[in-house]
């Protein structure tokens, strides 16, 4: 069985599920209070930033630290859920398919859900902007070439970290734990991106990514920016890592 006929496989599973459901109402929910404050956004001149750019910031900021985080480590366990139930991993470890290629096949429909909620982020974004432009009469709207620029980068930031909420929710059968570990490692990630070792925490890497670019369209402020050195050198190995542990790990419960 070739991979993309397992992916098909995969995305038939989340078809009917409740995953996309919960990745919109926590964008929508999210993007509220921005609309409800769009007014705070013009006393930001100390700052030295412009208003359209802060309620953009500000949005992101809460996305990538919290709210995104979680969602992943929730679709995360409910993918696992979906083989746990029925003893569907003995029928998906039937297939004539390695653990290797069933793995990595989850994963990458994992990653496939983030980007849809990031798309579903921006989406929201414009729908939040163009209101709240009306509510202040001023245009909160950015363009979509920096908009788009944005969200790849945070989506790119975010694949070690969700190899390592995948390793968890495979090699811990209690989706209890798994789900209250993926949680319990979010909160350090705002206290981490202000230390350099910040790079060998994947949880603090989408949340870093947005503050530097606050720091950049803030002029009076200063936040740490990104190096790429060493942080893609080990945001590769922790991915390769997490990924392997997961493969090694992937239905070891069940055949024993």
């Amino acid at each position: 069985m070739n991979f993309l006929s397992l992916l098909g496989v995969e995305y038939k599973k989340i078809k009917r599920s409740k995953i996309f459901l919960i990745l919109f109402t926590a964008a929508f929910i999210l993007w509220i209070p921005s609309v409800i404050n769009s007014a705070l956004n013009f006393n930001m001149q100390a700052e030295g930033i412009s208003p359209e750019n802060n309620f953009f910031i500000q949005g992101f900021m809460a996305m990538s630290w919290f709210m995104f985080p979680a969602c992943m480590v929730v679709v995360t366990a409910l993918l696992n859920q979906t083989e746990r139930t029925n003893n569907g991993i003995i029928k998906m470890l039937s297939l004539p398919a390695s653990r290797f290629k069933l793995n990595i096949a989850k994963f990458v429909v994992m990653l496939s859900l983030a980007a849809v909620q990031i798309l579903i982020m921006a989406a929201v974004y414009y729908a939040s902007a163009a209101i709240a432009s009306i509510m202040q009469d001023y245009n909160f709207i950015l363009p979509p070439l920096f908009v788009v620029k944005e969200t790849i980068f945070i989506f790119l930031s975010v694949i070690p970290m969700s190899a390592f909420f995948w390793m968890c929710s495979v090699c811990i059968q209690s989706p209890v734990f798994s789900v209250g570990i993926g949680l319990a490692s979010i909160v350090p990630s705002v206290l981490l991106i202000n230390t350099e070792a910040w790079f060998a925490y994947p949880m603090s890497y989408p949340f870093f990514v947005v503050t530097s670019e606050y720091g950049r369209l803030a002029v009076n402020l200063e936040t740490a920016q990104i190096e790429l050195m060493p942080w893609i050198p080990v945001a590769v190995l922790i991915t390769i890592i997490c990924l392997g542990i997961s493969c090694l790990c992937f239905g070891r419960a069940v055949s024993k």
